[in-house]
């Protein structure tokens, strides 16, 4: 039973561990798509013409 709870903590220690340094290096990464949406231009948008799909029977 020892055995159990001493490999259950330290699983739990070491996923805590790994989940502390995945969220700080996430955060840096917002931090920079953040600064780099301000800066890039707007993409442009174009409609999807589904009327002349070669699906529209499927449809």
């Amino acid at each position: 039973m020892t055995t159990f709870f001493t490999i259950l903590f330290v699983l739990i220690g070491v996923n805590a561990l790994m989940m502390i340094f995945s969220l700080g290096t996430f955060n840096k990464g917002m931090k920079k798509s953040k600064r780099n949406a301000k800066t890039s231009a707007a993409s442009e948008i174009y409609p999807i013409n589904s009327l002349s799909s070669k699906y529209k029977k499927a449809v």
